[in-house]
């Protein structure tokens, strides 16, 4: 008995992560997949409740075309707010489509929006003694 063996397609993982203040997301592509995008386990249409969210979120797959209905995308997002987490997530897409497809996607992120692809290393400046915030101080009286 002689049993044939099924060939497996290939499938290319590229995994990704992109950083807004504490927000921290971590994406994981496979190719060839169904299109379905993933965040934290739920549908990227009903991860965040707000419209204008949901469209940030979708920009790097509009942008991408028809490769995005080819892909499965997984991502992981810790920490920070809502909004954090959202740019987080939008740039760790964004990076691993541009790893698949290549140049010609990047140069078209860069031109749309450079946070796409580069992380956004600005934090919280920490507060200072005397004062309420980190450049509020208390005032002083000469008289």
């Amino acid at each position: 008995m002689s049993a044939k063996k099924k060939k497996k397609a290939i499938t290319k993982v590229i995994q990704t992560k992109a950083k807004k203040k504490k927000a921290i997301a971590r994406a994981t592509l496979f190719y060839p997949g169904k299109g379905v995008v993933r965040v934290n386990g739920y549908l990227l249409d009903v991860w965040q409740n707000n419209k204008y969210l949901q469209m940030m979120l979708q920009e790097p797959l509009i942008l991408a075309g028809d490769i995005s209905q080819k892909v499965d995308i997984y991502v992981n997002v810790r920490g920070g707010g809502f909004m954090g987490q959202v740019m987080a997530v939008r740039g760790a897409i964004a990076k691993a489509l541009a790893n698949l497809v290549g140049d010609d996607l990047r140069k078209k992120y860069l031109e749309y929006d450079r946070t796409l692809l580069v992380d956004d290393v600005r934090q919280v400046e920490p507060k200072k003694p005397l004062g309420r915030k980190a450049r509020a101080k208390k005032q002083t009286s000469y008289r």
